[in-house]
């Protein structure tokens, strides 16, 4: 979708997803490999009583289920920044859902202008466990 066509509040409901133990212990053992999310024994120690998923880890979850709706598309041309804010640990088994948002605009030239998605995640009890807010430069119409 062109930037002219994108709207400040347009939505969109994420597919589910849910956090896998082995993928989770596999992706931490290598871009995250800390105990807290590797090691049981030691994660039952901790305050969160358990394994916790790496933060990365849950967010490209939900990610990979928002590039189904892909608001930009083909005129993506690049991602500018990210910005993300963890709230609640996501545990292994935990089902993840989210709300991709249209949150801010600003046309840049009459070539693309920067859109700023915004991405809140919610576990399966309704709490907000993660919300991600990416600006991207997108094609204008020709």
């Amino acid at each position: 979708m062109y930037f002219d066509d994108l709207k400040v509040g347009m939505s969109a409901d994420l597919d589910p997803v849910t956090i896998d133990k082995d993928r989770m212990i596999a992706f931490a053992k290598e871009y995250d490999n800390v105990p807290l999310h590797t090691d049981e024994e030691y994660a039952k120690t901790t305050p969160f009583g358990g394994l916790i998923a790496p933060g990365f880890m849950s967010f490209l979850e939900v990610w990979a289920s928002y590039l189904k709706v892909d608001f930009y598309g083909e005129e993506l041309l690049a991602g500018k920044s990210t910005r993300m804010e963890w709230f609640k640990p996501v545990y292994p088994g935990d089902v993840l859902t989210g709300k991709a948002s249209i949150t801010n605009l600003v046309k840049r030239n009459e070539r693309n202008g920067l859109a700023e998605l915004t991405i809140d995640i919610y576990n399966q009890n309704g709490d907000l466990v993660l919300s991600d807010v990416t600006e991207s430069v997108v094609k204008c119409r020709p």
